[in-house]
């Protein structure tokens, strides 16, 4: 089995990488190679692959009007206040005069684009949300020369199910 996309010299590669074990969860998988790492085995021939991958999406809350105008409001204050710090070190005006000024059109601009973009998706997304790719199994990975060492010390992992390929 080869890992697809990754060059020959890429570090993420194993030379005729064999399964050693399934888990449904990393820590599971984890767990595994510590527990071979600490029976001294030589643990940088193996590697945890992330195996059907799905998308989670949190719904965080509504999009209103409202909330776009703040948060574009600050979004834009504080990028206004990066580019006054900036401004104020090469001026000779007074400092709070540009990061006034700049602050100002800063969370202007920044009502301004966040308004025109929620009015750009017309509805079409009327939510705020956080999203992530994970893995629903962990496979641990072995060298092809590693691997009958790797399973018979994994047989000794408290709760180590039958080796299949003994």
């Amino acid at each position: 089995m080869s890992t697809p996309g990754l060059n020959a010299a890429s570090p993420l590669k194993l030379q005729f990488p064999q399964s050693l074990a399934v888990y449904d969860d990393y820590a599971a998988a984890q767990k595994s190679v510590d527990f071979l790492a600490d029976a001294e085995f030589p643990v940088e021939h193996l590697m945890i692959v992330g195996t059907d991958l799905k998308r989670v999406e949190r719904i965080t809350g509504r999009l209103t009007w409202s909330k776009i105008a703040i948060g574009g409001i600050l979004s834009g204050l504080w990028l206004g206040v990066f580019v006054g710090l900036i401004f104020a070190l090469f001026t000779e005006e007074g400092v709070w005069q540009v990061l006034l000024s700049t602050a100002f059109f800063g969370a202007t601009f920044g009502l301004v684009w966040a308004l025109i973009g929620y009015a750009a998706t017309r509805g079409q997304r009327d939510f705020s949300s956080v999203a992530e790719v994970v893995a629903t199994k962990y496979e641990v990975l072995v060298e092809h020369k590693h691997a009958a060492r790797a399973r018979e010390l994994l047989a000794g992992l408290p709760g180590a199910l039958p080796n299949p390929f003994a």
